[in-house]
Protein backbone atom coordinates (compact mmCIF):
# COMPACT_ATOMS: atom_id res chain seq x y z
CA UNK A 1 0.00 0.00 0.00
CA UNK A 2 1.17 3.19 -0.98
CA UNK A 3 1.60 6.20 1.70
CA UNK A 4 2.21 9.90 1.53
CA UNK A 5 6.07 9.45 2.24
CA UNK A 6 6.99 7.28 -0.56
CA UNK A 7 6.06 10.85 -2.87
CA UNK A 8 9.21 12.56 -4.18
CA UNK A 9 8.58 15.15 -6.28
CA UNK A 10 5.86 17.56 -6.14
CA UNK A 11 4.57 19.19 -9.42
CA UNK A 12 1.99 22.27 -8.82
CA UNK A 13 -0.22 23.64 -12.04
CA UNK A 14 -1.60 27.09 -12.33
CA UNK A 15 -4.51 25.91 -14.63
CA UNK A 16 -6.98 23.09 -14.43
CA UNK A 17 -6.28 22.54 -18.36
CA UNK A 18 -2.04 22.07 -17.19
CA UNK A 19 -3.57 19.51 -14.61
CA UNK A 20 -5.32 17.30 -17.13
CA UNK A 21 -2.00 17.09 -19.27
CA UNK A 22 -0.03 16.50 -16.09
CA UNK A 23 -2.83 13.49 -15.41
CA UNK A 24 -1.85 12.35 -19.04
CA UNK A 25 1.66 12.27 -18.46
CA UNK A 26 1.35 9.81 -15.05
CA UNK A 27 2.86 6.50 -16.22
CA UNK A 28 0.70 5.16 -13.39
CA UNK A 29 -2.30 6.57 -11.12
CA UNK A 30 -3.15 5.86 -7.92
CA UNK A 31 -5.90 6.03 -5.92
CA UNK A 32 -6.42 8.59 -3.25
CA UNK A 33 -5.08 8.53 0.45
CA UNK A 34 -7.30 9.52 3.46
CA UNK A 35 -6.83 13.05 4.17
CA UNK A 36 -4.90 13.42 7.60
CA UNK A 37 -7.47 15.32 10.11
CA UNK A 38 -4.36 16.69 11.62
CA UNK A 39 -3.13 18.96 8.87
CA UNK A 40 -4.55 22.16 7.28
CA UNK A 41 -4.25 21.28 4.07
CA UNK A 42 -7.11 22.42 1.19
CA UNK A 43 -5.43 20.85 -1.82
CA UNK A 44 -6.98 18.50 -4.01
CA UNK A 45 -4.06 15.72 -5.25
CA UNK A 46 -3.64 13.67 -8.23
CA UNK A 47 -0.87 11.01 -7.24
CA UNK A 48 1.16 8.98 -9.27
CA UNK A 49 4.30 7.96 -10.93
CA UNK A 50 6.50 9.21 -14.37
CA UNK A 51 9.76 6.64 -14.39
CA UNK A 52 9.54 5.32 -11.13
CA UNK A 53 8.84 8.19 -9.30
CA UNK A 54 6.06 8.36 -7.35
CA UNK A 55 4.61 12.22 -7.93
CA UNK A 56 2.04 14.53 -6.58
CA UNK A 57 -0.12 16.79 -8.50
CA UNK A 58 -1.89 19.86 -7.30
CA UNK A 59 -3.69 22.55 -8.65
CA UNK A 60 -4.02 26.39 -7.54
CA UNK A 61 -7.71 27.29 -6.94
CA UNK A 62 -9.73 28.35 -9.43
CA UNK A 63 -9.62 32.06 -10.58
CA UNK A 64 -7.04 32.33 -8.15
CA UNK A 65 -3.95 32.20 -10.02
CA UNK A 66 -1.17 34.84 -8.24
CA UNK A 67 2.49 34.09 -6.22
CA UNK A 68 0.33 34.28 -3.20
CA UNK A 69 -1.78 31.03 -3.95
CA UNK A 70 0.95 29.50 -5.58
CA UNK A 71 3.32 29.52 -2.21
CA UNK A 72 -0.14 28.20 0.01
CA UNK A 73 -0.88 25.69 -2.41
CA UNK A 74 3.10 24.71 -2.09
CA UNK A 75 3.52 25.17 1.78
CA UNK A 76 0.42 22.18 2.13
CA UNK A 77 1.74 20.45 -0.23
CA UNK A 78 4.96 19.91 1.53
CA UNK A 79 3.23 19.91 4.73
CA UNK A 80 1.28 16.98 4.24
CA UNK A 81 4.00 15.29 1.53
CA UNK A 82 7.18 15.22 4.01
CA UNK A 83 9.27 12.80 1.79
CA UNK A 84 9.50 15.75 -1.43
CA UNK A 85 12.88 16.08 -2.36
CA UNK A 86 12.20 18.69 -5.31
CA UNK A 87 9.16 20.02 -6.70
CA UNK A 88 8.33 21.89 -9.83
CA UNK A 89 5.34 24.10 -11.85
CA UNK A 90 4.71 23.47 -14.66
CA UNK A 91 2.15 25.16 -17.40
CA UNK A 92 1.97 27.14 -20.47
CA UNK A 93 3.55 29.95 -19.32
CA UNK A 94 1.44 33.04 -19.68
CA UNK A 95 4.10 35.60 -17.84
CA UNK A 96 6.98 34.47 -20.52
CA UNK A 97 8.09 37.69 -22.35
CA UNK A 98 6.82 38.13 -25.60
CA UNK A 99 10.01 40.46 -27.40
CA UNK A 100 11.54 39.75 -30.69
CA UNK A 101 14.71 39.54 -28.67
CA UNK A 102 14.14 36.83 -26.61
CA UNK A 103 14.52 33.22 -28.35
CA UNK A 104 11.89 31.26 -25.96
CA UNK A 105 10.02 28.33 -27.91
CA UNK A 106 7.74 25.68 -26.73
CA UNK A 107 9.23 23.21 -24.45
CA UNK A 108 11.93 25.83 -22.81
CA UNK A 109 12.59 25.76 -19.21
CA UNK A 110 11.74 29.30 -18.06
Amino acid sequence: MISRDDFTVGWICALPLETAAAKAMLDEIYPQLQADPNLNDNNSYILGSVSGHNVVVACLPYGVYRTTSAARVATQLLASFKAIRFSVMVGIGGGVPRWKEEDIRLGDAV
